[in-house]
């Protein structure tokens, strides 16, 4: 059954359509897009920050990126914008990653997925020397709340559900390689234990929960200018 609950990390977020949001996301974007240089091997996340992201990227100007993209979605936007991309494998290590995030913790725990490709955004983050996590001043949290995205193999989904429970399929059924997209629904309590707990049930094929190893820096912006936090990644 398709979860009434999906739009609830939207609800959550009263700031998210107005001016405010979007001054905010393209402050964020702007500062990740300076740290673009000639020649890099960039990966793309997904959502309405990267939005903001890509066009300041195309407008530095930089000779020989060559991009990796979360989504289609992404990857037709990058392109219009006359930027290369190529797939992952075609690539390889990536010297940078930026996304965005739909909750951040003080610990620097992310939530992430609203859109689905969190399996793709987790591979890119994991592939890059560099992950910086770009986002608006709602997104920073003082503790994690559901829901958590999942991505689930469609065999035996409903007995997946209820080892999850509560837990419940989204109305948009797949991700960008056919997985369907769920929701985990009760309570985070430690991060560590529920990524744990996700990780290990069977037909999970990825789960919403970055950990801070897989962070190397955090831009929030807000009214009164750019946050930087440090992640437990290495920094380049």
């Amino acid at each position: 059954m398709a979860s009434s609950r999906a739009t609830a990390r939207q609800r959550r977020s009263p700031l998210s359509d107005d001016a405010a949001s979007t001054r905010q996301k393209r402050a964020a974007a702007e500062a990740a897009a300076e740290l673009i240089e000639d020649g890099m091997r960039i990966g793309l996340g997904t959502g309405s920050t990267v939005a903001q992201l890509l066009p300041a990227i195309a407008e530095r100007g930089c000779s020989g990126l060559r991009c990796v993209a979360t989504s289609p979605a992404t990857e037709l936007a990058a392109r219009a914008l006359g930027l290369t991309v190529q797939s992952l494998d075609e690539v390889g290590e990536l010297d940078i990653a930026i996304d965005g995030a739909d909750e951040i913790d003080p610990g620097g725990w992310l939530v992430k997925g609203g859109g689905g490709a969190h399996t793709r955004e987790k591979i890119v983050a994991a592939s890059a020397r560099r992950f910086v996590v770009i986002a608006s001043a709602e997104k920073a949290v003082r503790k994690l709340q559901p829901p958590v995205p999942l991505e689930l193999l469609a065999f035996g989904v409903k007995r997946t559900l209820l080892a999850l429970d509560p837990a419940e399929l989204r109305d948009v059924p797949r991700s960008p390689d056919g997985g369907l997209i769920a929701d985990y629904l009760g309570a985070i309590g430690d991060p560590v234990e529920l990524s744990r707990r996700l990780s290990t049930t069977p037909g999970v094929v990825e789960h919403g929960l970055f950990a801070p190893e897989l962070v190397s820096l955090i831009l929030i912006a807000g009214e009164g200018g750019v946050e930087r936090r440090t992640g437990a990644k290495p920094d380049g």
